[in-house]
Protein backbone atom coordinates (compact mmCIF):
# COMPACT_ATOMS: atom_id res chain seq x y z
CA UNK A 1 0.00 0.00 0.00
CA UNK A 2 1.16 3.55 -0.75
CA UNK A 3 2.71 5.23 2.29
CA UNK A 4 0.60 8.30 1.47
CA UNK A 5 -2.56 6.23 1.64
CA UNK A 6 -1.42 4.74 4.93
CA UNK A 7 -0.80 8.23 6.29
CA UNK A 8 -4.43 9.04 5.58
CA UNK A 9 -5.46 5.78 7.22
CA UNK A 10 -3.87 7.11 10.39
CA UNK A 11 -5.81 10.37 10.05
CA UNK A 12 -9.11 8.51 9.68
CA UNK A 13 -8.23 6.22 12.59
CA UNK A 14 -8.00 9.26 14.88
CA UNK A 15 -11.60 9.27 16.11
CA UNK A 16 -11.15 12.44 18.18
CA UNK A 17 -9.94 14.42 15.16
CA UNK A 18 -12.68 13.11 12.86
CA UNK A 19 -15.34 13.70 15.52
CA UNK A 20 -14.15 17.26 16.08
CA UNK A 21 -14.41 18.12 12.39
CA UNK A 22 -17.77 16.35 12.13
CA UNK A 23 -19.20 18.46 14.96
CA UNK A 24 -17.64 21.68 13.65
CA UNK A 25 -18.93 21.13 10.11
CA UNK A 26 -22.38 20.22 11.44
CA UNK A 27 -22.35 23.51 13.37
CA UNK A 28 -21.17 25.72 10.50
CA UNK A 29 -22.54 24.22 7.26
CA UNK A 30 -26.17 25.00 6.49
CA UNK A 31 -28.44 23.10 4.06
CA UNK A 32 -27.83 24.43 0.57
CA UNK A 33 -24.33 25.78 1.30
CA UNK A 34 -21.48 25.60 -1.20
CA UNK A 35 -18.32 24.27 0.49
CA UNK A 36 -14.63 24.30 -0.43
CA UNK A 37 -12.48 21.45 0.93
CA UNK A 38 -8.79 22.39 0.74
CA UNK A 39 -6.12 19.67 0.61
CA UNK A 40 -8.96 17.17 0.69
CA UNK A 41 -6.96 13.92 0.88
CA UNK A 42 -9.52 11.13 1.19
CA UNK A 43 -12.29 13.72 0.91
CA UNK A 44 -13.56 13.07 4.43
CA UNK A 45 -14.30 16.72 5.22
CA UNK A 46 -16.25 17.13 1.99
CA UNK A 47 -18.27 14.01 2.77
CA UNK A 48 -19.07 15.40 6.22
CA UNK A 49 -20.17 18.65 4.56
CA UNK A 50 -22.48 16.72 2.22
CA UNK A 51 -23.97 14.90 5.18
CA UNK A 52 -24.51 18.28 6.90
CA UNK A 53 -26.56 19.46 3.91
CA UNK A 54 -24.10 21.10 1.50
CA UNK A 55 -25.59 21.19 -1.98
CA UNK A 56 -22.16 21.33 -3.62
CA UNK A 57 -18.57 20.71 -2.56
CA UNK A 58 -15.39 21.69 -4.41
CA UNK A 59 -12.73 19.21 -3.34
CA UNK A 60 -9.20 20.51 -4.07
CA UNK A 61 -6.22 18.16 -3.90
CA UNK A 62 -2.81 18.47 -5.54
CA UNK A 63 -1.69 14.83 -5.31
CA UNK A 64 -2.78 11.44 -6.55
CA UNK A 65 -5.02 11.01 -3.48
CA UNK A 66 -7.66 12.76 -5.55
CA UNK A 67 -8.40 9.46 -7.33
CA UNK A 68 -8.98 7.67 -4.05
CA UNK A 69 -11.23 10.53 -2.93
CA UNK A 70 -13.27 10.24 -6.14
CA UNK A 71 -13.74 6.51 -5.59
CA UNK A 72 -14.73 7.00 -1.94
CA UNK A 73 -17.16 9.75 -2.90
CA UNK A 74 -18.88 7.53 -5.49
CA UNK A 75 -18.99 4.63 -3.05
CA UNK A 76 -20.91 6.80 -0.58
CA UNK A 77 -23.42 8.17 -3.09
CA UNK A 78 -22.22 11.77 -3.22
CA UNK A 79 -20.71 11.72 -6.71
CA UNK A 80 -23.30 14.21 -8.01
CA UNK A 81 -22.53 16.78 -5.28
CA UNK A 82 -18.72 16.84 -5.19
CA UNK A 83 -16.54 18.39 -7.89
CA UNK A 84 -12.89 17.35 -7.73
CA UNK A 85 -10.21 19.84 -8.79
CA UNK A 86 -6.57 18.79 -9.02
CA UNK A 87 -4.03 21.47 -8.15
CA UNK A 88 -3.28 24.20 -5.62
CA UNK A 89 -6.22 26.37 -4.61
CA UNK A 90 -4.01 29.46 -4.95
CA UNK A 91 -3.58 28.68 -8.65
CA UNK A 92 -7.19 28.02 -9.63
CA UNK A 93 -10.50 29.76 -10.06
CA UNK A 94 -13.82 28.34 -8.88
CA UNK A 95 -17.07 28.66 -10.82
CA UNK A 96 -18.56 30.47 -7.82
CA UNK A 97 -17.69 31.77 -4.40
CA UNK A 98 -18.31 29.43 -1.48
CA UNK A 99 -20.20 29.76 1.79
CA UNK A 100 -17.74 27.69 3.84
CA UNK A 101 -14.10 26.66 3.43
CA UNK A 102 -12.75 23.71 5.45
CA UNK A 103 -9.16 22.60 5.83
CA UNK A 104 -7.05 20.39 8.09
CA UNK A 105 -3.65 21.72 7.00
CA UNK A 106 -2.72 22.74 10.54
CA UNK A 107 0.61 21.06 11.33
CA UNK A 108 2.20 20.07 14.64
CA UNK A 109 2.79 23.61 15.89
CA UNK A 110 -0.27 25.05 14.15
CA UNK A 111 1.16 26.88 11.14
CA UNK A 112 3.56 24.58 9.25
CA UNK A 113 1.11 22.89 6.89
CA UNK A 114 0.10 26.22 5.35
CA UNK A 115 -3.44 26.95 6.52
CA UNK A 116 -2.73 30.68 7.25
CA UNK A 117 -1.40 31.12 3.70
CA UNK A 118 -4.24 29.16 2.07
CA UNK A 119 -6.95 30.98 3.99
CA UNK A 120 -5.51 34.41 3.14
CA UNK A 121 -6.11 33.55 -0.52
CA UNK A 122 -9.49 31.91 0.16
CA UNK A 123 -10.84 35.00 1.92
CA UNK A 124 -9.65 37.29 -0.85
CA UNK A 125 -10.88 35.32 -3.89
CA UNK A 126 -13.01 32.29 -3.12
CA UNK A 127 -15.16 32.94 -0.02
CA UNK A 128 -18.42 34.85 -0.08
CA UNK A 129 -18.57 38.00 2.09
CA UNK A 130 -19.57 36.80 5.53
CA UNK A 131 -18.60 33.22 4.70
CA UNK A 132 -17.25 30.83 7.32
CA UNK A 133 -13.91 29.07 7.82
CA UNK A 134 -13.08 25.81 9.58
CA UNK A 135 -10.81 26.24 11.52
CA UNK A 136 -11.37 29.84 12.63
CA UNK A 137 -8.44 30.40 14.96
CA UNK A 138 -5.21 28.66 15.97
CA UNK A 139 -3.49 29.21 19.30
CA UNK A 140 0.17 28.22 19.59
CA UNK A 141 1.57 27.08 22.96
CA UNK A 142 5.09 26.45 24.23
CA UNK A 143 6.77 25.13 27.36
CA UNK A 144 10.30 24.27 28.51
CA UNK A 145 10.69 20.51 28.29
CA UNK A 146 12.92 17.70 29.45
CA UNK A 147 13.33 15.40 26.47
CA UNK A 148 16.56 13.46 26.77
CA UNK A 149 15.75 11.00 24.00
CA UNK A 150 15.25 13.61 21.26
CA UNK A 151 18.08 15.80 22.52
CA UNK A 152 20.27 12.68 22.31
CA UNK A 153 19.59 12.66 18.57
CA UNK A 154 21.28 16.07 18.42
CA UNK A 155 24.22 14.95 20.55
CA UNK A 156 24.56 11.79 18.44
CA UNK A 157 26.63 13.75 15.93
CA UNK A 158 29.33 14.58 18.50
CA UNK A 159 30.37 10.93 18.69
CA UNK A 160 32.74 9.26 16.25
CA UNK A 161 31.02 6.95 13.78
CA UNK A 162 33.00 4.23 12.00
CA UNK A 163 36.13 6.09 13.07
CA UNK A 164 35.07 9.36 11.38
CA UNK A 165 34.30 12.81 12.78
CA UNK A 166 30.67 13.79 12.05
CA UNK A 167 30.58 16.82 14.36
CA UNK A 168 29.87 19.32 11.53
CA UNK A 169 26.39 17.76 11.26
CA UNK A 170 25.52 18.78 14.80
CA UNK A 171 24.87 22.40 13.76
CA UNK A 172 22.12 21.23 11.44
CA UNK A 173 20.65 18.94 14.09
CA UNK A 174 20.62 21.64 16.78
CA UNK A 175 18.67 23.98 14.49
CA UNK A 176 15.88 21.61 13.52
CA UNK A 177 12.34 21.32 14.86
CA UNK A 178 11.80 17.65 15.66
CA UNK A 179 8.45 15.81 15.70
CA UNK A 180 7.80 14.29 19.11
CA UNK A 181 4.93 13.12 21.27
CA UNK A 182 5.40 14.99 24.53
CA UNK A 183 4.14 13.65 27.84
CA UNK A 184 2.85 15.84 30.71
CA UNK A 185 5.71 14.74 32.95
CA UNK A 186 8.24 16.13 30.46
CA UNK A 187 7.02 19.71 30.94
CA UNK A 188 9.20 21.74 33.28
CA UNK A 189 6.80 24.64 33.71
CA UNK A 190 3.26 25.78 33.04
CA UNK A 191 2.68 26.09 29.25
CA UNK A 192 2.06 29.58 27.90
CA UNK A 193 0.34 30.86 24.79
CA UNK A 194 2.88 32.21 22.33
CA UNK A 195 0.40 33.77 19.92
CA UNK A 196 -2.98 33.45 18.23
CA UNK A 197 -3.53 33.20 14.48
CA UNK A 198 -6.97 34.58 13.60
CA UNK A 199 -7.74 32.88 10.30
CA UNK A 200 -10.77 35.09 9.66
CA UNK A 201 -8.44 38.08 9.22
CA UNK A 202 -5.36 38.74 7.12
CA UNK A 203 -2.49 37.01 8.90
CA UNK A 204 0.77 38.91 9.34
CA UNK A 205 3.85 38.02 7.35
CA UNK A 206 5.63 36.97 10.54
CA UNK A 207 4.55 35.56 13.89
CA UNK A 208 6.41 36.89 16.91
CA UNK A 209 6.12 36.11 20.58
CA UNK A 210 8.11 36.59 23.78
CA UNK A 211 7.34 35.23 27.22
CA UNK A 212 8.83 33.93 30.44
CA UNK A 213 7.98 30.62 32.08
CA UNK A 214 8.99 29.74 35.61
CA UNK A 215 10.23 26.22 36.25
CA UNK A 216 7.89 24.51 38.69
CA UNK A 217 10.12 21.51 39.33
CA UNK A 218 13.75 20.47 39.17
CA UNK A 219 14.86 18.89 35.92
CA UNK A 220 17.03 19.31 32.85
CA UNK A 221 16.07 21.73 30.10
CA UNK A 222 16.67 20.11 26.72
CA UNK A 223 14.54 22.39 24.59
CA UNK A 224 11.20 24.04 23.95
CA UNK A 225 8.06 22.07 23.17
CA UNK A 226 5.32 23.44 20.93
CA UNK A 227 1.73 22.49 20.06
CA UNK A 228 -1.59 24.02 19.06
CA UNK A 229 -5.22 24.39 19.97
CA UNK A 230 -7.54 25.03 17.03
CA UNK A 231 -10.96 26.65 17.32
CA UNK A 232 -12.74 24.79 14.52
CA UNK A 233 -16.14 26.43 15.07
CA UNK A 234 -17.76 28.52 17.82
CA UNK A 235 -18.24 25.48 20.05
CA UNK A 236 -15.64 22.97 18.87
CA UNK A 237 -11.91 22.92 19.62
CA UNK A 238 -9.18 20.44 18.75
CA UNK A 239 -5.70 20.16 20.27
CA UNK A 240 -2.58 18.03 20.30
CA UNK A 241 -1.57 19.42 23.70
CA UNK A 242 0.15 16.93 26.02
CA UNK A 243 -2.22 18.20 28.72
CA UNK A 244 -5.42 17.87 26.70
CA UNK A 245 -7.97 15.39 28.08
CA UNK A 246 -9.08 14.69 24.48
CA UNK A 247 -5.78 14.88 22.64
CA UNK A 248 -5.80 14.20 18.90
CA UNK A 249 -3.20 11.88 17.42
CA UNK A 250 -0.88 14.53 16.01
CA UNK A 251 2.67 14.92 17.26
CA UNK A 252 4.17 18.03 18.84
CA UNK A 253 7.40 19.81 17.92
CA UNK A 254 10.64 19.98 19.91
CA UNK A 255 13.14 22.82 19.42
CA UNK A 256 16.46 21.86 21.07
CA UNK A 257 18.85 24.09 22.97
CA UNK A 258 22.56 23.67 22.32
CA UNK A 259 23.39 22.28 25.78
CA UNK A 260 21.28 20.78 28.57
CA UNK A 261 20.66 23.19 31.45
CA UNK A 262 19.86 21.98 35.01
CA UNK A 263 16.78 23.79 36.29
CA UNK A 264 15.66 24.40 39.84
CA UNK A 265 12.15 25.40 40.87
CA UNK A 266 11.76 29.14 40.34
CA UNK A 267 14.32 29.43 37.53
CA UNK A 268 13.00 31.63 34.73
CA UNK A 269 13.10 30.45 31.11
CA UNK A 270 12.73 33.39 28.72
CA UNK A 271 11.73 32.44 25.19
CA UNK A 272 11.55 34.62 22.10
CA UNK A 273 10.26 33.16 18.83
CA UNK A 274 10.08 34.62 15.34
CA UNK A 275 8.24 32.57 12.71
CA UNK A 276 7.88 33.14 8.96
CA UNK A 277 4.95 30.87 8.03
CA UNK A 278 5.37 31.04 4.23
CA UNK A 279 8.97 29.81 4.44
CA UNK A 280 8.39 27.57 7.51
CA UNK A 281 11.33 29.27 9.25
CA UNK A 282 11.43 29.37 13.06
CA UNK A 283 13.96 31.26 15.17
CA UNK A 284 14.07 30.61 18.91
CA UNK A 285 16.15 32.43 21.52
CA UNK A 286 16.26 31.04 25.04
CA UNK A 287 17.67 32.47 28.27
CA UNK A 288 17.72 30.69 31.62
CA UNK A 289 17.88 32.99 34.65
CA UNK A 290 18.28 32.07 38.28
CA UNK A 291 16.31 34.54 40.46
CA UNK A 292 17.57 36.43 43.48
CA UNK A 293 18.47 34.12 46.34
CA UNK A 294 15.55 33.93 48.81
CA UNK A 295 14.12 37.09 47.31
CA UNK A 296 17.18 39.08 48.36
CA UNK A 297 17.42 41.83 45.75
CA UNK A 298 20.96 42.60 46.82
CA UNK A 299 21.96 39.25 45.30
CA UNK A 300 21.66 39.74 41.54
CA UNK A 301 19.99 37.35 39.16
CA UNK A 302 22.33 34.91 37.48
CA UNK A 303 22.21 34.19 33.73
CA UNK A 304 22.65 30.42 33.66
CA UNK A 305 22.50 29.98 29.87
CA UNK A 306 21.69 31.75 26.62
CA UNK A 307 20.99 30.09 23.25
CA UNK A 308 20.06 31.24 19.77
CA UNK A 309 18.77 28.85 17.10
CA UNK A 310 17.05 29.03 13.74
CA UNK A 311 15.79 26.47 11.25
CA UNK A 312 17.54 28.58 8.62
CA UNK A 313 20.77 27.10 9.96
CA UNK A 314 19.20 23.66 9.84
CA UNK A 315 18.44 23.79 6.13
CA UNK A 316 20.57 21.68 3.80
CA UNK A 317 21.54 24.45 1.39
CA UNK A 318 24.47 23.52 -0.82
CA UNK A 319 26.87 26.17 -2.09
CA UNK A 320 26.11 25.36 -5.73
CA UNK A 321 22.42 26.16 -5.28
CA UNK A 322 23.15 29.27 -3.22
CA UNK A 323 25.49 30.55 -5.94
CA UNK A 324 22.61 30.39 -8.41
CA UNK A 325 20.51 32.69 -6.23
CA UNK A 326 23.00 35.58 -6.29
CA UNK A 327 21.83 38.69 -8.20
CA UNK A 328 24.94 38.69 -10.39
CA UNK A 329 24.46 35.07 -11.48
CA UNK A 330 23.79 34.72 -15.23
CA UNK A 331 21.61 31.62 -15.72
CA UNK A 332 21.84 29.38 -18.76
CA UNK A 333 19.62 26.40 -19.43
CA UNK A 334 21.11 22.94 -19.02
CA UNK A 335 20.38 20.21 -21.55
CA UNK A 336 17.49 19.05 -19.34
CA UNK A 337 16.23 22.62 -19.16
CA UNK A 338 16.31 22.78 -22.95
CA UNK A 339 14.28 19.57 -23.11
CA UNK A 340 11.70 20.99 -20.72
CA UNK A 341 11.49 24.17 -22.79
CA UNK A 342 10.92 22.10 -25.91
CA UNK A 343 7.92 20.44 -24.29
CA UNK A 344 6.41 23.75 -23.20
CA UNK A 345 6.88 25.22 -26.67
CA UNK A 346 5.26 22.19 -28.29
CA UNK A 347 2.20 22.43 -26.01
CA UNK A 348 0.58 24.96 -28.34
CA UNK A 349 -2.98 23.68 -28.16
CA UNK A 350 -2.76 21.98 -31.56
CA UNK A 351 -0.37 19.04 -31.26
CA UNK A 352 -1.51 15.73 -29.73
CA UNK A 353 0.58 14.16 -26.99
CA UNK A 354 1.96 11.39 -29.21
CA UNK A 355 3.40 13.97 -31.60
CA UNK A 356 4.99 15.94 -28.75
CA UNK A 357 6.62 12.79 -27.34
CA UNK A 358 8.02 11.85 -30.75
CA UNK A 359 9.42 15.33 -31.39
CA UNK A 360 11.02 15.59 -27.94
CA UNK A 361 12.76 12.26 -28.51
CA UNK A 362 13.99 13.43 -31.92
CA UNK A 363 15.38 16.73 -30.57
CA UNK A 364 17.05 15.29 -27.46
CA UNK A 365 18.34 11.83 -28.34
CA UNK A 366 21.40 12.30 -26.12
CA UNK A 367 19.08 12.50 -23.08
CA UNK A 368 16.51 9.86 -23.98
CA UNK A 369 17.74 6.53 -25.30
CA UNK A 370 14.23 5.31 -26.09
CA UNK A 371 10.84 6.83 -26.97
CA UNK A 372 9.49 5.49 -23.67
CA UNK A 373 12.03 7.52 -21.66
CA UNK A 374 11.06 10.64 -23.60
CA UNK A 375 7.37 9.94 -23.03
CA UNK A 376 7.90 9.61 -19.27
CA UNK A 377 9.69 12.96 -19.15
CA UNK A 378 6.97 14.63 -21.23
CA UNK A 379 4.31 13.24 -18.88
CA UNK A 380 6.08 14.74 -15.86
CA UNK A 381 5.98 18.20 -17.46
CA UNK A 382 2.51 18.23 -18.98
CA UNK A 383 0.75 16.92 -15.85
CA UNK A 384 2.16 19.88 -13.96
CA UNK A 385 1.96 22.74 -16.44
CA UNK A 386 -0.91 22.07 -18.86
CA UNK A 387 -4.70 22.19 -18.68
Amino acid sequence: MSLIVDEHRQYLADDLRVSAFREAIREVVRPGDVVLDLGSGTGILGLLACRAGAKRVYSVEVGGMIELARAVCRANGFGDRVTFLKGHSTQMELPERVDVAVCDQIGRFGFEAGVPVFFNDVRARLLKPGGSLVPQRIEMFIAPVECDEIWGQVEFWNDSRAGFDFRPARTWAANTGNPVTLLPEQLLGEPAQLCTINLTEASPGAICGELSIQADRAGTLHGIGGWFSAQLSPNVTMSNSPLASRRIDRRNVFFPVDQPVPLEPGDCVRIRMHIIPDAVVVTWNVEVIQPEANGNTSVPQILKARFSHSTMRGMLLCKEDLARTQPQFIPELSSWGEARRSILELCDGRRPLAEIEKEVHRRHRTLFFSPDEAAAFVAEVITRYTI
